[in-house]
């Protein structure tokens, strides 16, 4: 077939819109397949959809459903999105910066600080201690009774003359006191404060604790108020012999105790594990060869409450204390001149009209044992003697030309 016709039709022509003078060159192109060209034609429009009217006599809801559902639906929505904010916020550690430690859990028993613990013990006697302050000095006390007075060592208040003196509490207040009495020999003194409706502070009972208790030690040391510290009852009727040269010489057998005492703790109150005071702090053993270098070593030593409460209410009541004594002279600082054996208290003199005559001691017999405690020397026999009340009977070991023998004391109270 010649290029430019098909079967005797004229395909060139350009009468058809499939075969234009490219078609010829299509080989794929059957030129007798029949062919037609559809025309789409034109949508028809219907207009809008007719408006919805409102049938008149149709019941009217009011607008308060619809605003209580948008309420509701807002609150649960607002819930919702917190929650899920805290949760991611939690978990992903944004807005809360790093987050360190265990999980926060309930706190164990050892941390609720029952009123038997010792945070519990400190928190309920704290109020009845007190920071005393005297001209040139401060010391620690405690409050012994509703009305205002305290109870504080000798060696606190005996450079403050006639200068003002003044307590601060735990809460912060402070008030004016002044001195009742005092008595050197014995390092105890009574201050009044101007207050009232104080709380004081419980009494336990000297006689009563052991070796191995615990304690607790309150006061001011080096002007730290509120300061508590804790050990235990170290020893006791440690004998102590203190003073200062050329002054008071004490005499006192006390509760030695490894709780942390410093200067500024003397006056303040030594605890057992209830909360009742059996001791006043008064001194300490240091290393240090002045005052001003001493510092706590785990030696501390307390005046036991039972002697120290006598002498406070004896200065109360009376404006003095008594002070006990078995009526003889004795050799102290050493254990030298007590005879055969190098221990005990050798009687230099007795008093005709004393204690220790009335119960057949005679000068140069050697006191062994006061009440079961065994004497190094004279120093021993003054102090625990001075732990008894007058009217108190002791019992007496001793030795007569390397005899032993025994007696019933009486102790009195002395003249002065």
């Amino acid at each position: 077939m010649a290029p430019g016709t098909s079967g005797g039709i004229d395909v060139t022509d350009g009468s058809s819109p499939w075969w234009n003078g490219d078609a010829r060159h299509d080989p794929w192109r059957d030129p007798y397949a029949p062919s037609a060209v559809v025309i789409p034609s034109a949508p028809v429009s219907t207009g809008p959809a007719p408006e919805k009217v409102p049938d008149p006599d149709a019941p009217r809801r009011g607008l308060g459903p619809t605003l209580m559902i948008c309420l509701v639906t807002a609150l649960l929505a607002g819930g919702l999105g917190g929650t899920l904010g805290y949760v991611f916020a939690t978990r992903s550690g944004v807005g809360g910066g790093t987050t360190l430690g265990a999980p926060q859990q309930a706190a164990p028993g050892a941390a609720q600080r029952a009123p038997e613990s010792l945070a519990g013990v400190a928190k309920e006697v704290a109020p009845s201690v007190v920071t005393v302050r005297v001209t040139g000095a401060i010391g620690s006390g405690f409050v012994v009774s509703a009305d205002g007075y305290v109870i504080t060592n000798d060696h606190v208040v005996e450079g403050g003359g006639s200068g003002a003196m003044s307590v601060a509490f735990s809460d912060g207040s402070t008030a004016t006191a002044s001195l009742v009495g005092r008595d050197p020999e014995s390092d105890i003194a009574v201050i009044k404060v101007d207050k009232s409706g104080l709380p004081p502070i419980k009494f336990g009972n000297s006689d009563e604790i052991a070796v191995g208790d615990p304690v607790l030690a309150f006061g001011s040391p080096l002007a730290l108020a509120n300061t508590v510290t804790s050990g235990i009852v170290s020893a006791l009727d440690r004998t102590i012999q203190a003073g200062e040269p050329g002054g008071t010489t004490r005499y006192y057998a006390a509760i030695q105790t490894d709780a942390a005492v410093n200067q500024g703790n003397s006056g303040g109150p030594l605890v057992d594990g209830a909360g009742r005071v059996i001791g006043v702090n008064s001194v300490i053993r240091s290393v240090g060869a002045t005052d001003t270098e001493a510092g706590n070593i785990g030696l501390a030593f307390a005046i036991p409450i039972n002697q120290a409460r006598r002498v406070a209410e004896d200065i109360i009541d009376t404006g003095k204390a008594r002070r006990t004594v078995i009526g003889a002279e004795v050799n102290t600082g050493n254990a030298s001149g007590t005879g055969s054996g190098g221990v005990g208290a050798r009687l230099r003199t007795v008093n005709a009209a004393g204690p220790a005559a009335a119960a057949g001691l005679k000068a140069g017999d050697v006191v062994t044992k006061l009440d079961g405690h065994v004497l190094e020397d004279g120093t021993d026999l003054i102090a625990l003697v001075r732990k008894y009340a007058p009217g108190a009977t002791v019992a007496v070991e001793f030795r007569r030309g390397g005899k032993a023998e025994t007696a019933s004391v009486t102790l009195a109270a002395d003249a002065k």
